[in-house]
C-alpha cells in the first residue's frame, strides 16, 4: 500500500492526498533549489525542479511542485515575497 499524505494550503482551502514519496522527492527539490538561489520565481523553481528530477519522477512536475509548493507556504517553510511580480519564493525566515 502506498503511503499517502493530504497537503495544506495557505489560505485553508482544501489541499490534496498525494504519495509521501513523490511528496518527499518535490519538496527536498524545492528546499534545495531555494537554498541554492536564495529567491526564484515560481517559473524558475520549476524548471529547476523538472532538471533536478529529470527521468526520475513519473508524474506531472509542474503539477506536483505547485501542490508541494503550497503545502511549504501553508506550513511557514518557504514564503512568498511580497509586491513582487511575478510571484517570487525563498525560504521562510525563521
Amino acid at each position: 500500500m502506498v503511503e499517502r499524505i493530504m497537503t495544506q494550503h495557505p489560505q485553508g482551502k482544501s489541499g490534496v492526498n498525494i504519495s509521501k514519496q513523490k511528496y518527499d522527492l518535490i519538496r527536498e527539490s524545492i528546499l534545495s533549489s531555494l537554498q541554492a538561489h536564495g529567491e526564484m520565481t515560481f517559473k524558475d523553481l520549476t524548471e529547476d525542479v523538472r532538471r533536478r528530477l529529470e527521468g526520475k519522477f513519473d508524474g506531472s512536475i509542474t503539477w506536483y511542485v505547485t501542490s508541494v509548493k503550497l503545502d511549504l507556504e501553508a506550513r511557514g517553510l518557504i514564503e512568498r515575497i511580497p509586491k513582487k511580480t511575478p510571484q517570487r519564493l525563498r525560504i521562510a525566515e525563521a
